[in-house]
This record gives structure tokens, sequence and C-alpha cells, in this order.
């Protein structure tokens, strides 16, 4: 198993780095928009986390700029209907933290902004990781949980399930008025009709 290249970067795309490493051989490595983000420009030194899968057609090696990722993408991983390219894609919504804890929080929103993750899915990740999530902050203080039951985030999810998009639910609820996610939903909706 590969668990960790260093190397000088020697190709840098959207979706994937080139490591090489010492007698000149290069590694190809998936990574997410914030693996990306930390890597230096081509000809800087590099050291990334990895993770080698290995299937009957493929051998894919990902690359991560921290352990922490690296981790997430694992558990990720062992969801059922989660592959490697919708684990990525969802490790470049932002830091692992943030991740971590839309998935303590139960954010059902955050996970179905994600290309390729339906409201199903988003809903199995949510039940089978939330619980680990929350178990990892109460551990070491790592990630901050919210609560699930947050007026706001309830009224966001109902204009989300409305049909409103992410953005649009966060700028509505953002001026809406109210103490209870009732309050909060109706004076979204009234705005939204002005």
């Amino acid at each position: 198993m590969i668990a960790f290249i260093s190397g000088e970067v020697v190709g840098r795309r959207e979706e994937y780095v080139v490591v090489q490493t010492g007698g000149g051989v290069g590694y190809h490595l998936s990574v997410s928009a914030e693996t990306l983000a930390h890597v230096p420009a081509v000809g800087q030194p590099v050291s990334l986390h990895c993770h080698l899968v290995v299937r009957d057609d493929l051998m894919a090696l990902y690359g991560f700029a921290s352990e922490e990722e690296r981790d997430l993408f694992l558990m990720l991983l062992g969801v059922q209907g989660v592959g490697p390219k919708v684990a990525l894609a969802m490790l470049s919504g932002g830091p692992p933290r943030e991740l971590a804890s839309a998935l303590a929080s139960g954010d059902v929103a955050r996970l179905q902004s994600v290309p390729g993750i339906g409201k199903r899915t988003a809903e199995r990740i949510l039940v089978e990781l939330r619980e680990k999530m929350i178990a990892l902050g109460a551990e070491n203080g790592e990630i901050t949980v919210t609560r699930g039951d947050d007026p706001r985030r309830i009224a966001r999810d109902g204009l989300v399930e409305l049909g409103f998009t992410i953005q649009e639910a966060d700028g509505l609820v953002a001026g809406a008025e109210g103490e209870s996610a009732e309050d909060l939903l109706q004076s979204a909706l009234k705005a939204a009709r002005q």
C-alpha cells in the first residue's frame, strides 16, 4: 500500500497532479480541489498522503494534503453508492473540518449540493457517518458540531425542498425574521414573493 509520496510536482491539472519521486518515477494522483489548492507550482517539492484503489480494471492513486482529508475519503468510500469520484467531489467543497461538521450536524443540503449526490445518497451518508463524526468531535474537539435542530438550518432545508437553490435559500433565510423554523420559513417565502 502506498501511504505517502514526496517529490517534485511535474504536472498540475484541475483533477490531478503528477509527482516525480527519486529514480525518475512519476505518480499520477487524483486530488480534490481542496488538496490542489495546497499543491505548489510545477518544479516545487510536495508531500501528499495517499490511498491506492485497486479494482479489476483499474489501479488509481488518490492524493490528500492532510491525513484528515484522507481519513474522510476512506469513510466516504465505506458508504454504499459512494465511489472515489463522488468522495473527491465532496472533499472539494471545502476544508475537511467543514465537511466533518456538516456530517455531524446532519446538513443534508450541503451534501446534496455536491454533483452526483441525490437526496437518498445524502441521507445514506448521514445515517452511516453522522455518529462517527460526532464521536470524533467529542473525543478530540477537532470539529464543531452544530445542532441539527437549528431553526435557520431547518428553514433553509425547507426552502431547498421547495425548489430553491442552496444559495437562494441561504440568502432568504439570512434576511428572514422569527425564532422558530416555521416563522423563518414564512418570512423567507414572503420575501421570495416580493
